[in-house]
């Protein structure tokens, strides 16, 4: 045995040298096939990897006529690492006529990792997007003057009518947040930012395609690599098929012309939209292009609101409109027959009057047409004392949740969770806990929120909501979520309410009766039958709001809509008129009332209102 005091370190000295080699080859590993930033900086020193961007889907009305389309825009990219130091920035400026502070900025802005965290030398970046064939003629006739810039073909959206664009939506670039969710984007790119472009977003934008080119040691592109081998074909974006009748949703927008309101058409077998208009709205070819942040900020600013989709988003207090659900919950949860009898003195009625002269007393059916507003208190008074009080007011109050969750049933103060239309407001149906806020568990009764009685008070709902409402009356008992997208079978999400069927006949009845001896019997088509109710709703803020729901023909129920007008008084006014116009367009092809609808159309109820 050797008797070497060194001899051991061999062991050490070799171990050593194994660590050394294995970091080595781990590195080279890690580098080589799991780190592939090494391999793209080569792969760019000679291969150019250039997007291909998909079209959009294009979007359709109910009946086939195209809504949005597309239109060829181009964009100018950078790559730095290919720009060389004899670059020519004055002559690059004067072919895309923008200043040399403009680049400046510009070039900073690209530079800017917190702005642009996918910023590398070795990768095309945006200069300027969105830009015309003849914003880049100039330059595209010297291109080969400006090492490293590329111009990029893509689409913009464009639009066959001027109508529906709240619905519609529109398409903006993404932000930081849109590339840091999805990794599908990156800067530069654009997406749905409201309306059906938002919400379908994913079916619209279709899959980016890549073109590899080879280049030289010049930088300079020699063709295909690889014959094409590894590039990837663009897949177009899937066309979406609404359900809207863009001829509805014209009429719905001229009617609407100068005045503050929406209109809400629904199919009542289906639940699909057939027009939702708000106004004040804009031409939805205004929020396109280059202009579109200095438009949209000219949007937000307007008094009017006109960004605010008032259809889906506007609460008020439904008014006479609600008497139609107070007497099929009243009828259902056995405070009322349809012949029970209320007295009614007129406007000397007490402790709420009555805006109608009409005879004492009166059943559920005339109380509908005259739209009685003592009998309406009488049977919720009756409903929420059927059990009387109670310790600490706890019959009274349960009997108020149990007309709470009947009321809710139809659809009413809440969003439509299983819709497509993502912009929407719940509204309210006030609860016990609020009113034991305000009064204490034993300081309310009936006779201190008797306001609900007529639909006023802390009743909010949206002008959707009363549109699904009336189809929810013309289908005797159940709805189908409201939505906008005709090839998405909906049918299966059916909304059965727990209120006997029965109940419905006398309420259709005496919605028929509004049309023929009411307060809409001025703006009724005999030959088409209409159902319907109007309602004058208290405005604290100024003159009353219009309102008015209806459906037809009774007999098998095709459309259903509601109206709200604001600001402009009666609802046998305002709001009947352009809901039985639309009724008409829809189930004859025409308005024959052609006087009525110049009329209506060409009034001003609101200097501010324009549509942009």
């Amino acid at each position: 045995m050797i008797n070497d005091k060194y001899y051991r370190r061999r062991y050490v000295i070799s171990g050593i040298a194994v660590a050394v080699v294995l970091v080595y080859g781990l590195r080279l590993f890690f580098l080589q096939v799991i780190d592939q930033s090494t391999k793209d900086q080569a792969d760019n020193n000679a291969l150019v990897k250039q997007t291909i961007y998909p079209s959009r889907g294009l979007i359709y009305d109910r009946n086939g006529e195209l809504l949005v389309f597309n239109q060829p825009i181009y964009e100018v990219t950078m790559t730095m690492r290919d720009m060389g130091k004899e670059w020519d920035t004055l002559a690059f400026c004067q072919c895309l006529q923008i200043s040399r502070a403009e680049f400046d900025a510009r070039m900073e802005d690209i530079k800017d990792r917190k702005k642009n965290r996918g910023y590398s030398r070795w990768t095309p970046q945006v200069f300027m997007s969105q830009l015309k064939k003849e914003d880049i003629a100039t330059l595209q006739e010297s291109i080969f003057l400006f090492p490293g810039v590329q111009i990029q073909k893509r689409t913009l959206r464009d639009y066959t009518y001027n109508a529906a664009a709240h619905v519609l939506g529109s398409v903006g670039e993404v932000n930081q947040n849109d590339i840091d969710r999805d990794s599908y984007y990156s800067r530069g790119d654009y997406s749905g930012r409201d309306g059906l472009e938002r919400t379908y977003e994913q079916q619209l934008r279709g899959e980016k395609g890549v073109c590899v080119l080879m280049r030289d040691v010049r930088g300079r592109i020699q063709g295909s690599y690889q014959d094409g081998e590894l590039d990837v074909t663009a897949k177009a974006g899937t066309d979406l098929h609404t359900t809207l009748d863009i001829q509805l949703q014209l009429l719905a927008e001229e009617l609407l012309a100068g005045k503050i309101g929406s209109v809400v058409a629904i199919e009542p077998k289906t639940g699909e939209i057939l027009a939702l208009a708000s106004s004040p709205t804009w031409n939805p070819r205004v929020l396109v292009g280059k202009e579109r942040s200095k438009n949209y900020n000219m949007l937000l600013k307007d008094k009017t609101k006109p960004l605010m989709n008032r259809a889906t988003q506007a609460t008020y207090p439904p008014g006479s409109t609600f008497k139609t659900i107070q007497s099929l919950v009243c009828l259902d949860q056995g405070a009322i027959t349809p012949n029970t009898l209320y007295p009614c003195s007129g406007p000397g009625s007490t402790p709420i009057k009555c805006t109608h002269h009409h005879g004492s007393p009166v059943a559920l059916d005339r109380a509908i047409e005259q739209s009685c507003n003592p009998y309406f208190w009488c049977a919720f008074r009756d409903l929420l004392q059927m059990d009387g009080y109670g310790k600490d007011n706890a019959d009274f109050r349960h009997r108020y949740e149990l007309w709470r969750d009947a009321v809710m049933s139809f659809g009413l103060g809440q969003k439509f969770t299983d819709s497509d239309l993502s912009e929407q407001s719940s509204g309210s149906i006030p609860s016990t806990k609020l009113f034991d806020k305000f009064y204490g568990k034993t300081g309310w009764k009936a006779i201190t929120i008797r306001s609900l009685s007529i639909g006023q008070g802390e009743i909010l709902v949206t002008p959707l909501q009363l549109a699904n409402q009336a189809a929810t009356i013309a289908n005797e008992g159940y709805f189908i979520t409201p939505h906008l997208n005709k090839n998405d079978s909906m049918l299966t999400h059916v909304h059965q309410l727990d209120i006997d069927q029965r109940h419905f006949e006398v309420v259709k009845e005496g919605m028929g009766r509004v049309m023929v001896f009411g307060t809409g019997r001025h703006h009724a088509i005999d030959s088409l039958h209409m159902a319907g109710k109007t309602g004058t709703v208290q405005n604290p803020h100024g003159r009353d709001h219009a309102i008015f729901i209806g459906f037809a023909p009774i007999e098998d129920p095709q459309i259903a809509v509601a109206v709200v007008v604001e600001n402009a008084g009666f609802g046998a006014t305002w709001a009947c008129p352009i809901a039985t116009m639309m009724m008409e367009q829809y189930l004859t092809g025409e308005v024959k009332r052609k006087d009525l609808r110049k009329r209506i159309g060409s009034t001003v109820l609101n200097e501010g209102v324009k549509k942009w």
